[in-house]
């Protein structure tokens, strides 16, 4: 009996099971080569990621600070007493992060059989974030705006006195860009 090579058994198109094996390994070897590997996606979603860790980190370092500075500045008024004060927001906020851009632009004239012509344009804009050390650390950030303030409430002991609410508020309206409907002054309890 004379052994047929796997190459004749396929052109006679009666494989065996080896061959079948070694054709479904092959072709699945030949896909793993040809797809890409997941390396450069998820290193380019890893700016985006350590950009929006960043921003959360400011804006709740920020909240803080505003409020317990709204409380010591309202304490000193007079006939305020204790104060404690909650800013509520309608976002967080956005940093502006610096992009590099490269762009390049290519002109082309094209021509029919019947003499008619047109212009083709084409531009490319590419951009990459900046970072402070060359791709590490955190991103350079050029510009940052607040969050948009929802509303203010105010707690104080001095709340029940149509006069220290007035000053209250007036005082909030001239630091905040806030309307004066969603700044709301109350009693503290004793």
């Amino acid at each position: 009996m004379e052994r047929k090579s796997l190459v004749e058994k396929i052109r006679e198109n009666k494989p065996d099971k080896t061959g079948w094996l070694i054709l479904i390994l092959t072709g699945i070897l030949l896909l793993v080569i040809a797809l890409p590997s997941g390396e450069s996606k998820e290193k380019e979603a890893q700016p985006d990621t350590r950009e929006k860790r960043a921003s959360e980190e400011k804006a709740a370092g920020a909240d803080d600070t505003l409020e317990k500075q709204l409380e010591t500045t309202l304490s000193n008024m007079e006939g305020v007493g204790r104060v404690s004060v909650m800013i509520t927001y309608k976002d967080s906020g956005t940093q502006v992060v610096e992009k590099d851009s490269d762009s390049s632009e290519g002109k082309t004239l094209e021509e029919d059989a019947s003499g008619g012509s047109r212009e083709v344009t084409e531009k490319e804009v590419q951009k990459t974030t900046v970072y402070h050390n060359k791709g590490e650390g955190e991103p350079f950030i050029a510009k940052e705006l607040t969050p948009e303030i929802e509303g203010i409430l105010i707690v104080a002991q001095g709340g029940d006195k149509t006069s220290v609410r007035q000053n209250i508020s007036n005082a909030v309206l001239a630091l905040f860009p806030v309307e004066a409907h969603k700044i709301v002054v109350v009693k503290m309890n004793d």
